[in-house]
C-alpha cells in the first residue's frame, strides 16, 4: 500500500512540474515574440506541443511566429489547427485570411447551393468539444426547467417552465444532430497544408509517374487516401493527385 501511495504521489508531482514547465515555456515564448525573436519563440512553442499540450492560443502564437519568419506553410498549418479548436475566433480567422492572401495558388472552390453553405456554417459554428459543452449547458437548463415544473406548484411558473423546456429540448435535439455531423466530418475528412515552396503532384503514388500539376506552399488540401509514403490529395476545385508525406503536414 505504501508503494502505491508513493507512486501516486510521484505521478501527481510530475504532472504538477510538467504543468509548471509548460506555463513557463509559454510565458517565455510570448516574451521572446514581443522582443521580435520569432525563431526562438517558435522553438519554445514547439516544445510545449512536444509535452502533449495544445490550445488555440498556442497554435495561434506559433502561426504568428512562423508568419513573421516567412514560413507561410507552417503559419497556415498552425492557424488552421487553432481554428479547428476555436472556429469562431475572429483573430484567428483574420490572420488566416491574411496568410491565405499571400499564397501563390488561387483555387476556385466548386460552387455550392446557398442552403448547403448555410447548413455547413452552422455545423462548423463550434468544434466537437464546443458542441459537447453546449449540449451539457442545454442539458443543465433542461433539468432546471423540469425541476421548476415539478417542484413549484404555481400555474404560471409551470406554464413558462413547460414552454421553456420544450424550446430547449428542440434546440438540444438540433444541436445533437450538429454535434454528430461535426464529429463525422472530423473523423471522415482529413485536411493538410503544403509546407514546401513548390511540389509536383503525381498522377499515381510513384516517383516515375506522370506529373499532374504543381501546387505551392500554404495551400490547404483534402486527404482522400494513403499508400505507403504517399497521400492521395484533392484540391478545392476537384483536382486529384498524389503527394509524398514529407511535402505536407496534417492539420
Amino acid at each position: 500500500m505504501k508503494y502505491k501511495i508513493t507512486f501516486l504521489f510521484l505521478l501527481f508531482l510530475s504532472i504538477i512540474c510538467s504543468a509548471s514547465e509548460v506555463e513557463d515555456l509559454m510565458q517565455n515564448g510570448n516574451n521572446l515574440y514581443q522582443k521580435k525573436q520569432f525563431e526562438e519563440a517558435s522553438k519554445l512553442y514547439e516544445r510545449v506541443l512536444n509535452y502533449g499540450y495544445e490550445s488555440s492560443e498556442l497554435y495561434y502564437n506559433l502561426g504568428n511566429s512562423y508568419f513573421r519568419l516567412g514560413k507561410l506553410g507552417y503559419s497556415i498549418l498552425n492557424y488552421e489547427k487553432a481554428l479547428k479548436l476555436a472556429p469562431s475566433d475572429e483573430d484567428i480567422i483574420h490572420n488566416l485570411a491574411i496568410a491565405n492572401a499571400r499564397t501563390i495558388d488561387k483555387i476556385e472552390v466548386l460552387p455550392k447551393l446557398f442552403f448547403i453553405r448555410w447548413f455547413e456554417s452552422l455545423v462548423n459554428l463550434f468544434s466537437v468539444n464546443g458542441w459537447l459543452y453546449f449540449l451539457y449547458f442545454l442539458m443543465i437548463l433542461l433539468l432546471l426547467t423540469a425541476a421548476a415544473y415539478f417542484v413549484i406548484n404555481k400555474i404560471i411558473i409551470q406554464k413558462w417552465a413547460f414552454i421553456s423546456g420544450s424550446v430547449i429540448l428542440g434546440v438540444f435535439i438540433l444541436s445533437l444532430v450538429f454535434f454528430g455531423l461535426r464529429l463525422h466530418q472530423d473523423s471522415q475528412f482529413t485536411n493538410a497544408v503544403v509546407v514546401e515552396q513548390a511540389v509536383t503532384v503525381k498522377a499515381s503514388p510513384d516517383v516515375s509517374s506522370n506529373d499532374a500539376f504543381i501546387i505551392h506552399e500554404g495551400l490547404k488540401i483534402q486527404i482522400d487516401d494513403k499508400v505507403s509514403d504517399w497521400y492521395k490529395v484533392r484540391l478545392a476545385d476537384g483536382k486529384i493527385g498524389w503527394l509524398r508525406s514529407a511535402e505536407i503536414k496534417i492539420i
